[in-house]
């Protein structure tokens, strides 16, 4: 069976994660610190906080910034659940809009339409790794026309007196965008390390804050890292300084803090992944596009172009002119001949908390005609070419044997 996203385990990993452990010190710590400083060197933004997830570090940000009951973050329809479900937890509105037909990603023109006085926030998803249109995105944010409806309550609002970009980058770690790779793209972006991304700490996540003046991103990330350990204004490595044992609480945090077994494996991940993870997977994408270009059912994801390089996260293959229970059989013959695919995403609007909160799929058609027809393809670092070809053997005689039935 060749499985669909196996995460890269070997003795370098085991090494480096059993170092720490006989360390003596496994939570946060020197580790934890050196990741943090490695991906802002990697990333270009001006400073970095590693935590358990990428959720945690969307919604810490969501609260950093004040949002709250009766204001609205615009998200896209297609995206993880994720995405919505910090602007619920935070008891604000969700404003679903829908996304391009071309490459899965917010609409700038929906998102515009989408603003109102109420909008304290839009999260673009880097679908798959491919970044959005972020200079569109920071322009109309920016607008005077745009800035005008903005109506600030916290301090942090006021201070920025704009509409805040927050990138859920969680697939697009290394992606490119005019050169610039992301985290450096907007306000704030938040990666996620889990098991199945491109770079994992097994689970985990980072914050990628590059605000602009008169904010002081060191600052936020010492306010951010008290947040994540329960407002604590010490951390467990600042309290093994000589006679430093006393803290204070200066607010009810949160606990969502990296561990140093976790950071462990991030560095190991990071040290390789320009040299052998991208490169690995940019052959996978090469491979099932130029064998799957020429036949006519198969719409192929946009990942290269002049100005946006994906980082090679999910391929997602479309089906033109299928139905969503066609593109279901599909993905079963596609296991019965021993090759696991999946489907990235179900729109969550489309999810039961969503559906009887009122929203309506019927309202996001392209969000709805791209899942309904989408299989997402093994994409993984030692995935063979003999591999890639079985699986593409696989797909190329599911997808005829449903179209021709």
């Amino acid at each position: 069976m060749i499985p669909f996203s196996p995460p890269r385990i070997d003795k370098k990993t085991t090494d480096a994660v059993t170092e720490v452990l006989l360390s003596g010190w496994i939570t946060s710590g020197p580790k934890t610190k050196e990741f943090e400083k490695q991906l802002s060197d990697y990333s270009g933004n001006a400073t970095t906080l590693c935590l358990n997830s990428a959720t945690a570090g969307l919604e810490l940000i969501l609260r950093w910034f004040g949002v709250g009951p009766g204001d609205e973050v615009i998200v896209p329809a297609y995206t993880y659940c994720a995405t919505a479900n910090v602007v619920e937890h935070c008891g604000a509105t969700v404003v679903f809009v829908d996304v391009n037909a071309n490459d899965f990603n917010i609409s700038l023109k929906n998102v515009e339409a989408a603003i109102t006085s109420k909008t304290k926030v839009i999260m673009p998803v880097d679908f798959s790794g491919f970044p959005c249109d972020y200079d569109d995105l920071n322009d109309l944010v920016k607008r005077e026309d745009v800035r005008k409806k903005f109506q600030a309550v916290s301090e942090e609002q006021k201070k920025l007196g704009r509409i805040l970009i927050l990138s859920d980058a969680a697939h697009s770690f290394g992606a490119l965008y005019y050169g610039t790779k992301a985290g450096s793209l907007t306000d704030v972006s938040v990666f996620s390390f889990h098991a199945v991304k491109n770079l994992t700490t097994a689970e985990g996540g980072a914050i990628a804050l590059n605000l602009p003046a008169p904010f002081n991103n060191n600052e936020i990330y010492d306010l951010l890292r008290v947040w994540s350990l329960h407002g604590q204004t010490k951390d467990a490595l600042s309290k093994t300084k000589a006679g430093a044992w006393e803290y204070d609480v200066i607010t009810a945090g949160f606990k969502c803090n990296m561990t140093d077994i976790q950071a462990a494996i991030g560095l190991v991940e990071l040290a390789r992944y320009d040299d052998e993870n991208l490169p690995a997977r940019k052959n996978i994408f090469d491979h099932y596009t130029k064998t799957l270009a020429p036949y006519e059912w198969a719409q192929l994801p946009v990942y290269e172009t002049e100005y946006k390089i994906t980082s090679y996260h999910l391929f997602p293959l479309r089906i033109k002119g299928i139905t969503e229970q066609q593109r279901n059989k599909i993905i079963e013959e596609i296991s019965k001949l021993e090759v696991a695919v999946n489907v990235h995403f179900k729109p969550v609007p489309m999810m039961s908390f969503y559906k009887n909160k009122g929203y309506d799929i019927q309202n996001y058609p392209v969000a709805y005609d791209n899942y309904k027809r989408e299989i997402s393809l093994p994409v993984y670092y030692g995935l063979t070419d003999k591999q890639v070809d079985t699986v593409l053997n696989a797909v190329i005689t599911s997808v005829e044997k449903v179209l021709n039935a």
